[in-house]
């Protein structure tokens, strides 16, 4: 099951996954669900190697969000980027996923598709910010974990107490002066 297109409205802020730089930041959004990495057997095998569960990791971003629990680290998404958005997020925290709900990270991991730890990694959008809306990791996901979305700025916005409702209703340009 790709990413659910009705996020973030279908789901909670459950983390917030903090950059180092102390300006930037990402929300982790839940429930998570059973989906595609539960069900590939790189995953699973990378999963009991490590001595790890699969369990429920919910949506990391807003604007650009990953489906943590449809990623099985393929890795196109940060291969394809031109302004890389996305890093392998084990090659700076090597801990379980599960964990990076309320991380810093600094934004050091491995930008190399091919540099993954093993398929418990995501690729984490740790650099959401430097976003393109250029929508190649979009079209390049093999599962449809990713959806990238300039509107749910709102929803980032409400979720961290920043949005204006006499901002967003704008329309009309100011009137000029005379």
């Amino acid at each position: 099951m790709p990413i659910d297109l009705e996020f973030p409205r279908n789901h909670q802020v459950i983390g917030r996954h903090n950059h180092a730089d102390v300006q930037h930041y990402h929300y982790v959004w839940g429930p998570g669900k059973t989906a595609e990495a539960a069900e590939n057997e790189e995953v699973k095998a990378a999963y009991q190697t490590r001595g790890e569960e699969i369990v429920p990791l919910g949506v990391h971003g807003t604007m650009v969000a990953l489906d943590f629990d449809s990623c099985i680290a393929d890795g196109s998404c940060i291969e394809v980027c031109p302004v890389q958005v996305f890093q392998w997020y084990r090659t700076e925290n090597d801990v379980p996923a599960i964990d990076m709900a309320n991380a810093t990270s600094a934004g050091t991991g491995s930008i190399v598709k091919e540099e993954r730890k093993d398929y418990t990694d995501k690729s984490d959008p740790i650099r959401e910010h430097d976003c393109i809306w250029c929508m190649a990791c979009v079209s390049v996901c093999p599962t449809q974990a990713i959806k990238v979305d300039q509107s749910n700025l709102e929803f980032h916005e409400k979720a961290s107490g920043t949005f204006s409702e006499a901002l967003s209703k704008s329309t009309s340009p100011p009137p000029h002066a005379h």
